[in-house]
């Protein structure tokens, strides 16, 4: 008697079967077109009163799920590194990831148009409100919710220290180096970058080399 064939049917038109091989990862949500990439960058830049960088991680990360807390935090700290202001240096790098060179406009674009109207609009009003004293009350009050804004961000990226190749505890340690270093001794930022920046870079690589 001939031996029974339990191979599995092959699926019509070349669609995988249940025994084809492992499924590929699901991919990120993606924006639809340079339109929603304009859009999206100016609905942060709108919300970005006293901290631009603290929505964008909620905007890209928590809500549309554009990137991870890792990929955030590795392109956040080539933004900061590149001259110019470091959320308009990641609109570039997100935008031009997607669409090319399009993207990227369209991302720059939505950043700074409608903000430039409107601060103009308010550089004219607070020309002539700036010494009245509820003005100067409500920009101390702002100053007091941007601080907490970019602390809550940091506790929430600091998560991501746990992914990284040195681990979590050297990730922590070169963090309040950082923290000391601008916070408490003064130091000039760009020297700050050069030396912990350079020592955490040639460590990591050290780390990954095979």
């Amino acid at each position: 008697m001939a031996a029974a064939d339990f191979s599995p049917t092959p699926a019509p038109d070349g669609l995988p079967t249940p025994h084809s091989g492992s499924t590929p990862p699901p991919q990120h949500p993606r924006p639809r077109n340079c339109a929603d990439l304009f859009w999206s960058f100016t609905w942060l830049a709108l919300q970005g009163f006293g901290g631009v960088m603290a929505v964008v991680q909620r905007e890209l990360v928590e809500k549309k799920r554009w990137m991870t807390n890792e990929e955030f935090l590795e392109e956040w700290a080539v933004a900061q590194v590149m001259p110019g202001p470091n959320v308009v240096n990641l609109s570039v790098m997100i935008g031009d990831r997607y669409f090319g060179l399009r993207g990227a406009a369209a991302s720059v674009a939505g950043m700074l148009t409608l903000p430039l109207v409107l601060v103009l609009a308010a550089a004219l009003v607070y020309a002539h409100w700036a010494t009245h004293p509820a003005v100067a009350g409500a920009l101390r009050g702002m100053g007091a919710v941007a601080a907490g804004l970019i602390a809550g961000m940091g506790l929430k990226l600091a998560a991501a220290l746990r992914q990284h190749p040195l681990g979590p505890l050297v990730g922590a340690v070169f963090a309040a180096l950082m923290f000391g270093a601008i916070a408490w001794l003064r130091l000039p930022l760009h020297w700050v970058l050069l030396l912990l920046g350079g020592a955490v870079c040639a460590l990591t690589w050290r780390k990954l080399a095979p």
